[in-house]
């Protein structure tokens, strides 16, 4: 399970209509002045790996040696020469991204949705430099990349992208939004719901490849699980085949459907060789090898053993290359191929050193909330390592925001006897402009009074990802079972998987207090916790309650639920005729702290008694009042979200 974080970039344009773009120059002087922003958001639209990372020298002009080269690209072109000019391809990149600011709106209307959703984005970018490591870890870092470029082939397939490749449109904008989003389908918040806007003419449908294409039409995850056999068709590490018989439906193990996966094994054990040379690293060698292993058996309980065994202290890597998460798919059941590649941030050994001996307290207090109906368990899970993102793949790399925190594995004994790793991700959102885009958001929406006590350190951000993540691992989960049938069984794909990462939000709020009582935060900082997870609800109700095709989004559904409850029950107070913080806007929320702990325990317990009872009509009650009622004054929400550009993650690598 994963935790994301959505946020909007400020964006430094002109007026309402306008390019950013100076157009005063002689025919023969320097190019025209371009907000940096602007020029990324062009490079996307045309689809070129180049990103302007700074203006360096303050000249207005983007030069060469301000360029970053982009990775999950065609190409990979350098922009400096050996000595030291701009090589041919930057003066043809730049010149392009120039030419394109100041051409005429096309007239193809597909073709204007699709710039549209490319030039509304704020390309943010993640760069890590692995030239000065040692030789080992540099030859393992080099091979892994080629193990993700697998891991994304793969995911491409499952997501129905690959048989769809063929058709896209033959321009740049639709390639690159094509490349992006991994298929046809706009997913931006302006265009997500245009019929026309798509990569492909015709905007044809993307099956995804783990049912059979015929199958998908409204309603069909239901009528998969009211199979004879759904619950072999359930299982994760499958794909839905046509069966012997009409309407026949069968399993098929991803190592039948996707014999690819034997190309992963032999690219890790590649990676195996490479940093066998450093003896410090046995543990990750381990991981890998058994991963290797998965990837030709489909048996993945004995690679989830030796990932269990890694953590911050035996290894200096954070590696995850598996099939995982199930909210790519639209009946949320079938894992989702990824790679996390990360370095260890040493950092999380403190949280850890202080969080780890309240374990067993934390799932008694869970339960204590609940006792009629869940008895806690003996834990021991590792607390959250911190890890700095060197690149995602597959599932893991989003077209919008990122995954700030996740525990896995999902099934299987490690899960199930709470055995897994948590991590969260220390190296995103920390750049100026992420930086500048919560304030503004926060400040367009909070009271001055709120407002007040926001912050732009991390800190009460990292602190509510490392009480989601660890709450993952407490109380009812996926493998909790009532009457012998599991949350999938009980809700639904799409509702348990909701509910899976409420209780976790949820836990976020409520073991701030338990943290306090114990002295690890003061009460400011437990203030900010509170925060910093209110500004993430608004993020996630801004990106609307379901997809373009009905089906839930998991976090924008708990944020609505946990922000309305909270209105309902005085917490969170919204007065419409209220002035923001930033003086502008009339309607802001503001945060009653001295009630915060009480109220959260409140809803914690409602929350696990759903789950640990399998209380589907209270579930769908929770639902029915704040997603799909009118509590949360939603359309004000996303206004303000909406006025800057979603942030979408660019990976630059230094090999």
């Amino acid at each position: 399970m994963k935790r994301f974080l959505v946020l909007a970039l400020v964006v430094a344009c002109g007026p309402s209509g306008s390019s950013g773009i100076d157009q005063t120059t002689t025919p023969n002087g320097p190019p025209p002045a371009m907000e940096r922003l602007r020029f990324n958001q062009l490079a996307v639209r045309l689809n070129l790996p180049i990103f302007w990372e700074a203006d360096r020298n303050d000249n207005g002009q983007p030069d060469a040696d301000e360029m970053r080269t982009l990775a999950f690209y065609p190409q990979a072109p350098a922009w400096v020469g050996a000595d030291g000019a701009p090589t041919p391809a930057f003066t043809a990149a730049r010149d392009a991204i120039l030419a394109a600011s100041t051409e005429p709106p096309t007239s193809d209307e597909r073709q204007r949705l699709v710039r549209l959703e490319l030039e509304t984005t704020a390309p943010t970018l993640l760069h890590t430099d692995l030239s000065t490591l040692p030789p080992a870890h540099r030859a393992f870092a080099q091979k892994m990349l080629v193990v993700g470029g697998l891991m994304d082939r793969l995911y491409a397939r499952q997501v129905g992208m690959t048989a769809l490749e063929d058709q896209v449109a033959d321009d740049a904008a639709s390639r690159s939004l094509f490349r992006r989003n991994w298929g046809s389908d706009c997913l931006g918040p302006h265009t997500e719901n245009e019929a026309a806007c798509s990569a492909i003419e015709g905007h044809p449908a993307q099956p995804v490849d783990v049912y059979p294409a015929a199958l998908q039409t409204d309603g069909f995850c239901g009528r998969l699980t009211s199979q004879p056999n759904a619950a072999e068709l359930s299982t994760p590490f499958t794909v839905v085949r046509a069966g012997e018989g009409e309407g026949a439906l069968r399993a098929v193990p991803y190592t039948e459907a996707y014999p690819e996966m034997a190309e992963v094994a032999s690219a890790l054990r590649e990676a195996v060789a490479a940093i066998q040379a450093d003896p410090e690293e046995a543990a990750l060698v381990a991981y890998l090898e058994a991963a290797a292993q998965a990837f030709t058996t489909n048996q993945w309980e004995p690679a989830d053993e030796a990932w269990a065994a890694m953590n911050a202290r035996n290894s200096k890597w954070y590696v995850r290359v598996a099939p995982d998460e199930v909210y790519w798919d639209p009946c949320a059941l079938k894992a989702g191929f990824h790679m996390t590649f990360a370095r260890i941030d040493t950092g999380s050994l403190v949280w850890q050193d202080r969080l780890t001996p309240i374990q067993g307290d934390m799932e008694n207090s869970l339960a204590a909330l609940a006792p009629d109906v869940y008895e806690a368990r003996e834990v021991a899970f590792h607390m959250p390592d911190f890890i700095a993102i060197v690149s995602n793949h597959g599932d893991d790399r989003d077209p919008f925001g990122a995954t700030i925190g996740q525990s896995l594995p999902n099934w299987g004994p490690v899960a199930i006897q709470g055995r897994g790793r948590t991590v969260a991700m220390t190296n995103l959102y920390t750049d100026t402009d992420s930086l500048a885009r919560g304030q503004q958001t926060a400040a367009s929406l909070l009271s001055p009074e709120t407002m007040a006590l926001y912050t732009s350190s991390p800190e009460a951000g990292l602190m509510s990802t490392i009480l989601h993540e660890a709450t993952h691992n407490l109380g009812p989960a996926n493998e909790y079972k009532v009457n012998d049938r599991n949350d999938t069984e009980i809700f639904g794909g799409g509702m348990a998987s909701m509910l899976e990462e409420l209780k976790a939000q949820s836990g976020a709020l409520f073991f701030v207090e338990l943290l306090r009582e114990r002295g690890i935060l003061t009460e400011q900082a437990a203030h900010e916790t509170y925060l910093d997870s209110m500004v993430w609800t608004f993020g996630h109700v801004s990106r609307g309650m379901y997809t373009a095709s009905g089906n839930r989004k998991a976090y924008s559904q708990l944020a609505a639920i946990q922000l309305g409850w909270l209105m309902e029950n005085g917490v969170v107070e919204w007065d419409p005729e209220a002035q923001a913080a930033n003086g502008e806007d009339r309607g802001a929320f503001t945060i009653h702290f001295d009630q915060f702990a009480a109220k959260a325990a409140e809803l914690m317990a409602i929350v696990v008694r759903i789950k640990a009872a399998g209380d589907k009509p209270a579930a769908d009650a929770l639902a029915a009042r704040y997603v799909d009622g009118d509590v949360v004054p939603m359309q004000t929400i996303t206004e303000r979200h909406l006025r800057q550009p979603r942030g979408s993650f660019v990976f630059s690598i230094d090999p």
